[in-house]
């Protein structure tokens, strides 16, 4: 191996020691030293402290309603807000991909001439950089429709279950009342996949899954690589995220995959939307 490697090798561990260590600090508190000094810099409507904080090598990416804009944008948003207060839940702090992931649900209430209270969910990327946390991605829904989950904590995917054999139950029951199958593949580490498992227990999503669908929870893993055969046969493209969801009939015939990343982004869509997808794949009346 090549001296120029090792070092390359050597800080590449460093690095990853270093976020892995820093995870852990924090890991009893919902908290996070960076996202702190961010939350900070806001109330203080502080622009300058606030853009040192997003990286620009690479340029921190913000995405909104479907929309990438840069960190310009996302630090007029917080600084126009005003805010006098930022309340705080943490969803998630975890390391993923050499990253800190965090997640959060907040009631802003801005200052005047608006004075009202916004809520809105955060799904920061921050990175280290040097001896800095900066910010490298932004996934921020203001105003949800869709319940946001307090947590991460429900085990949707077991690692245990075989769904295989799961479909192939769920085909036999189907047959007998008369119903199709929903297959949605995901991952417990998936936001996006917890706030669909929430909009489904909704009162006016429940019954018409209930009524008309199997539920089929289709584990991915931790990298997306389990399931694969499924994930074929059911012409899922993982290019487009997760959640994504399948439509079966009761022999296993499909009758409808989403190609598009519908719902990858669930916590920006409506209920509106679910309804309209349930009702329209839902089997015809006999």
């Amino acid at each position: 191996m090549k001296p120029g490697r090792e070092l390359l090798i050597v800080s590449i561990l460093i690095v990853v020691i270093k976020v892995a260590a820093f995870a852990q600090a924090g890991a009893a508190a919902d908290t996070f030293p960076p996202f702190e000094q961010w939350k900070n810099a806001v109330l203080a409507g502080d622009a300058a402290a606030l853009k040192a904080m997003y990286s620009t090598d690479p340029p921190a990416q913000v995405r909104t309603g479907g929309a990438i804009q840069d960190a310009d944008a996302d630090i007029s948003f917080w600084l126009g807000l005003k805010p006098r207060s930022i309340k705080v839940d943490v969803v998630r702090k975890e390391v993923r991909h050499g990253l800190i992931s965090f997640i959060f649900r907040a009631e802003v209430v801005s200052g005047p001439p608006s004075g009202q209270t916004i809520k809105l969910t955060d799904d920061q990327g921050w990175q280290q950089q040097g001896e800095q946390w900066r910010l490298v991605g932004v996934e921020r829904t203001d105003s949800p429709q869709l319940g946001q989950p307090a947590n991460m904590k429900k085990d949707i995917y077991p690692a245990s279950v075989d769904a295989h054999a799961e479909i192939k139950e769920a085909e036999e029951k189907a047959a007998k009342e008369h119903k199709r199958l929903l297959l949605v593949f995901g991952a417990n580490w998936c936001f996006d996949c917890h706030v669909l498992d929430l909009a489904f227990h909704r009162p006016d999503l429940a019954p018409i899954l209930a009524a008309n669908f199997e539920v089929i929870h289709v584990d991915l893993g931790p990298n997306e690589e389990k399931n694969a055969d499924l994930v074929k046969q059911y012409e899922i493209p993982l290019n487009k995220g997760i959640p994504a969801m399948a439509v079966v009939d009761s022999d296993g015939k499909l009758i409808y995959s989403q190609k598009n990343g519908e719902v990858e982004d669930a916590r920006a869509i409506t209920p509106q939307i679910l309804v309209d997808f349930l009702n329209q794949w839902k089997p015809p009346a006999h």
